[in-house]
């Protein structure tokens, strides 16, 4: 049996990111993960967006973390030279009653203590981005994006600068909660053995809710269900006309089909919201015809057969199709009376920017 300090499961940014954080207070810390590779999943599948929290209400933690979070994120792009670009967004409306939406999401972003938002009439669009064709908008110039990748590579330079180490390709199939130790059973494609950890973090994302049940000594009712959400992604074939960011006005499960940039100014568009049941990042190509409608609402001369198939992710949802949004779930030792296990749950956007809030958090959750 392999005795450890701290065990964290899942090698995505969040995991990372909470490896590192405990590995700086001096905690002997190991990362596990199934794949063969860091950040398979949602962490290397999504728009790179660093959010400014403008939209979730002010008491969530989505709010609460990216607001928090995204600072620390810029500062440590400059500080281990992860390529970002402050390049800020346009949220823009298509007609007057969106304009109307405007305002009020305006009032959210300053609540949010975002209050760098501004209104913009039409003609200071067009001044900054002439491709467009809308009645108004609102410019977050704190909004940007990150290299995603390099972030996670940095991370796990981090963690293992610190002292930790990953194990790739292991996987979770087992355990048992204990008062003072955690005993968990890990498969590999040769053997089979047992973790025995003080301190356990369940950061394994889409996987969170099914671990868990896996696990003997949590309650049915602490367990959330985890629904799948996947977001398709289309580039756009030629020179982006854009150097900012281009959201529509957030639907309600998602943030609509919105125009990002990559480091390299490259155009993609994404995410869509396509409920199922089980993980699968085949891509349908028929569903470009509802992203070339959706862009057209904004930036009409939006070419034909100008799309093609980019990749797709998938979101960790804690609610099904037809439902409420949810906020983030940290749940502590005191939520579930397993002293030393924290389960995160429903970690999608903005989970990248929170990232390092979110590490901070966790660690004064199971410090000595």
């Amino acid at each position: 049996m392999l005795k450890i300090d701290c065990l964290v499961i899942g090698a995505g940014v969040i995991g990372l990111t909470i490896a590192r954080a405990l590995a700086k207070t001096g905690r002997e810390v190991i990362v596990l993960e199934q794949e063969q590779y860091i950040g398979e999943h949602t962490s290397s599948r999504n728009s790179e967006v660093i959010h400014a929290g403008i939209y979730n209400p002010p008491q969530w933690k989505k709010t609460q973390y990216c607001v928090a979070g995204k600072p620390s994120l810029y500062q440590y792009c400059e500080e281990f030279g992860v390529p970002y670009k402050r390049c800020g967004k346009l949220i823009v409306a298509t007609n007057s009653q969106q304009v109307e939406q405007l305002h009020t999401i305006r009032k959210r972003a300053h609540i949010n203590r975002v209050t760098d938002v501004e209104f913009m009439h039409v003609d200071e669009i067009h001044q900054r981005e002439p491709a467009l064709a809308v009645k108004a908008g609102l410019f977050s110039p704190s909004t940007g994006i990150i290299d995603s990748h390099a972030y996670m590579l940095s991370l796990q330079g981090e963690v293992e600068r610190h002292g930790g180490h990953l194990m790739l390709k292991h996987r979770v199939v087992g355990g048992r909660a204990g008062h003072k130790q955690h005993h968990l059973d890990i498969a590999t494609d040769q053997q089979q053995f047992t973790i025995s950890a003080n301190t356990v973090i369940n950061a394994a994302g889409l996987f969170a809710s099914q671990l868990t049940k896996s696990i003997d000594g949590f309650k049915p009712e602490h367990i959330p269900e985890t629904y799948y959400a996947r977001g398709n992604y289309f580039k756009y074939n030629g020179r982006s006309p854009f150097s900012h960011l281009i959201y529509p006005i957030p639907e309600k499960m998602g943030l609509g089909v919105h125009l990002t940039l990559d480091i390299q100014g490259k155009a993609k568009f994404g995410p869509d919201v396509e409920w199922i049941d089980d993980i699968n990042y085949q891509q349908d190509t028929n569903r470009s015809e509802g992203f070339y409608q959706a862009i057209r609402s904004y930036w009409p001369d939006l070419p034909d057969n100008s799309l093609s198939p980019d990749y797709a992710g998938i979101r960790p949802k804690l609610s099904k199709a037809g439902g409420e949004p949810q906020d983030f779930i940290l749940q502590s030792p005191a939520d579930t009376g397993i002293s030393q296990w924290v389960n995160l749950y429903g970690i999608e956007s903005p989970g990248l920017t929170s990232s390092l809030h979110i590490a901070d958090t966790v660690t004064a959750m199971v410090a000595d």
